[in-house]
């Protein structure tokens, strides 16, 4: 029974590293069309770590919180932060220093 456990678990770890790579494809191969994608290896670095930092608590709270709803609320917590810094970071949202503009 343990050895299902642990195979769930590190199915999800591979599900949140492949989503991770998959969303990273999508600006690279858009770059090879169109000059309106310009991303940067900083970009793709500092995307990633976002995305998988993410990903990794998500994870974390999903593994540790025992209440579905602590849970939900957390996770969407941690996704509206990302989005919050994505948005900062492409178009300067909040007007700070590390704005795209």
């Amino acid at each position: 029974m343990k050895t299902l456990f642990l195979i769930r678990q590190n199915k999800r770890l591979i599900g949140i590293v492949l989503t991770v790579a998959f969303l990273l494809l999508i600006p690279l191969i858009a770059m090879q069309f169109t000059d309106e994608v310009n991303w940067t290896l900083l970009d793709f670095v500092v995307a990633g770590a976002l995305l998988l930092g993410t990903g990794l608590m998500c994870e974390l709270v999903i593994r540790k919180i025992k209440k579905i709803q602590h849970r939900v609320a957390i996770c969407v917590t941690l996704l509206a932060v990302l989005f919050i810094i994505w948005a900062e970071l492409a178009v300067g949202i909040l007007g700070t220093p590390l704005s795209g503009q």
